[in-house]
């Protein structure tokens, strides 16, 4: 591991997280679109933890690349610039979901393992170190 945010920065990315999933999920009530299909997909960037089968280095890269905004914010300048409102309704909830779990603590992975990320440790490899530093 290389590291991790702590202190105030790490709160502050924790609640750019909590924006995102507001501004993202505002954007995608504007859109009329269905609550049913949010709520299906809301989860599916999770999927990517699938990647941890392969390895720990597949799974961080893997789960990365699902937790990365540069992939639904593509999505979202698609969908708007063409208009492609399921294009755009993805990148809506996709966008939501990191920043949902940014909000909770939840970052980029290392290829350390599942529980160290660039906010900090979570789950088992938070309680194998003690407490967070």
């Amino acid at each position: 591991m290389s590291g991790y945010v702590t202190g105030t920065p790490k709160l502050l990315l924790r609640l750019e997280g909590l924006c995102v999933l507001a501004v993202a999920t505002a954007a995608y009530q504007q859109q009329s679109l269905s609550w049913w299909v949010f709520a299906v997909l809301f989860l599916a960037p999770d999927l990517s933890m699938s990647g941890y089968l392969a390895g720990r280095k597949v799974g961080a890269a893997v789960y990365n690349a699902g937790h990365s905004y540069a992939l639904p914010l593509a999505c979202i300048a698609w969908g708007a610039s063409e208009p492609r409102q399921m294009v755009l309704a993805v990148g809506l909830i996709w966008a939501a979901h990191i920043g949902f779990d940014r909000a909770l603590g939840y970052g980029l992975k290392y290829s350390s393992g599942f529980g160290v990320s660039h906010l900090g440790l979570i789950g088992t490899a938070k309680r194998e170190r003690g407490s967070e530093r």
